[in-house]
């Protein structure tokens, strides 16, 4: 009876495993779709600085003028352009949903300390043509860990530099403490505006070996319990990883991590 339990515990133990790595198979199939969707990183191929008054911008078949922070867009005479399929001649863009089409090209306008800019995106964009796929580490059970969260009095700023040079603050609801590799680490995540998930951007002794220089992201559910599960197996690159166009913030200080993490994303071209 004993051998057959215990058979039975391994074959549970398995079945676990498995289903595990399936469910990475498939979180990581569904990141790479995402990049090589029409409209996803990949397709990012200009960021242009707005001035008050009227700006031309690359290919696009008219006029943005910004005045005091709202930014109208009017189309040329001739020129077709769509919002939402419909076809448009003025947009006000006031709002970073909002975009408009002209052919394979997208453009929006975007708001960062202050600044204006439009962000265009190229359904034919020669990074998203010459893409051949994402590289991993291994997925290894021992990357997922469970995290004590310890929540400040009220969420604080997190002082945080992006890769444009600007420097911004992200609201922290706590930090998480947990142990890696028989090391006790501690990371403090952020709250992007209008998301409900905790985003973790570290770096760690791999940054500029295996992994993106700059660092990785790592996202996870709010703390349930005084508890969150960090599972560095989904570690991804930010968008600056694939497009010179992104606007990523950077890792603070307190993430930059002495350890190695062998898990998750690694630089697509070495």
């Amino acid at each position: 009876m004993l051998r057959y339990f215990a058979i039975f515990i391994a074959v549970a133990a398995w079945a676990e495993v498995s289903a595990y790595q399936t469910s990475i198979a498939k979180w990581r199939q569904e990141r790479e779709a995402k990049l090589k969707a029409d409209g996803g990183w990949l397709t990012v191929t200009g960021l242009f600085w707005l001035r008050d008054g009227p700006n031309r911008v690359g290919n696009a078949p008219g006029v943005f003028e910004l005045n005091k922070g709202k930014t109208l867009f009017r189309a040329d005479r001739g020129a077709v352009i769509t919002a939402d399929g419909k076809p448009v001649s003025t947009v006000e863009m006031n709002d970073p949903n909002i975009s408009f089409d002209a052919g394979d090209l997208n453009f929006r306008v975007i708001e960062r300390s202050g600044r204006y800019g439009v962000r265009l995106k190229d359904k034919r964009s020669k990074l998203r043509t010459a893409f051949t796929g994402l590289r991993w580490f291994p997925a290894r059970e021992s990357y997922r860990v469970t995290a004590k969260f310890v929540p400040y009095p009220k969420p604080k700023g997190v002082p945080i530099l992006n890769i444009i040079g600007d420097h911004i603050e992200m609201p922290s609801p706590g930090y998480v403490v947990f142990k890696l590799n028989e090391q006790e680490l501690r990371l403090d995540p952020v709250v992007d505006e209008g998301e409900d998930e905790l985003m973790f951007i570290f770096r760690d002794k791999t940054a500029g070996k295996e992994t993106y220089p700059a660092g990785r992201y790592l996202y996870a559910t709010m703390p349930r319990d005084g508890k969150v599960e960090l599972d560095f197996n989904k570690a991804e690159n930010p968008p600056c990883a694939f497009t010179p166009y992104a606007t990523c913030p950077l890792p603070p200080k307190q993430n930059i991590l002495a350890i190695r993490i062998e898990a998750g994303e690694q630089l697509t071209h070495k």
